[in-house]
């Protein structure tokens, strides 16, 4: 069984999906799915939000549909100041998996047009990639490096795809902190429908097999029923494609997705 092990449910503060709705939509497509709700501590949106949940609610609400076809999880957004207070949250509870994030550069949350503003593009990624590579080597007890192409979702430039050959530097560190860590990089399916971004992505992970990377895992990033799933077979054919084996984590261990 294929598993998608990037779903967003109620317990994070950006989507309303209920655990019943996603894994309906997996039922359908007979696939597994791993829950890994949003943790950004000492952190509140624009729009008042707050990226943080209390894992015992989680796990008392959601530890009775474990099994074969779901895990549970948490995805936690890096930074510097907030390391210690997200491992201790990543041990509270026995989390399946682990993804650790970039979502904030300098302390600007890169989903609105702050971060961007007075810089070129050149300026704008070398900062995201730096403190991705600084943050994936403080943040070890990660299971998987979320996202590498996160900024390219919300980036105003006219090209806001990454190009490996601009950023080489700064992304062969990203990619051997994660391998010198035992730390996955992630597929993540949500811009995959794009054939252009999907082509930037290519060296990326070519570059990642290189240096010694092996595995990677799927996922949609769904906050909706609808996206549950998107592109994960296009995401497997990527990852064979470029000889890396889909995987994911079960109590913290690897397993094959397909297992």
């Amino acid at each position: 069984m294929l598993f998608d092990s990037h779903i967003h449910t109620e317990f994070s503060a950006d989507s309303e999906m209920k655990a019943a709705e996603a894994l309906s939509a997996a039922t359908r497509q007979g696939i597994g799915l791993v829950f890994t709700e949003h943790l950004d501590a000492d952190y509140t949106s624009k729009e008042g939000k707050v990226f943080s949940f209390d894992p015992q609610a989680y796990w008392q609400k959601y530890s009775s549909l474990q099994g074969d076809t779901l895990r549970l999880g948490v995805e936690i957004g890096m930074r510097e100041s907030t390391r210690e207070f997200s491992e201790e949250f990543s041990r509270q509870v026995p989390f399946d998996f682990i993804i650790c994030s970039q979502h904030m550069v300098d302390d600007l949350d890169i989903y609105y047009p702050d971060y961007y503003e007075g810089k070129d593009k050149q300026e704008a990624y070398h900062r995201y990639f730096v403190q991705m590579a600084e943050n994936i080597r403080a943040h070890s007890f990660a299971n998987a490096l979320g996202h590498i192409d996160y900024i390219c979702r919300y980036a105003p430039y006219a090209d806001a795809d990454i190009r490996y050959a601009e950023f080489a530097d700064e992304i062969d560190a990203v990619l051997q902190n994660a391998i010198e860590n035992d730390v996955v990089m992630e597929i993540n399916t949500r811009r995959l429908g794009d054939r252009q971004a999907l082509a930037s992505l290519i060296p990326i992970y070519q570059r990642y097999r290189e240096l010694g990377g092996r595995f990677v895992t799927l996922g949609s990033d769904a906050h909706t029923p609808e996206a549950v799933g998107a592109h994960l077979l296009l995401a497997y054919d990527f990852a064979e494609g470029l000889k890396l084996t889909p995987v994911t984590f079960n109590q913290q261990r690897m397993v094959n997705s397909l297992k």
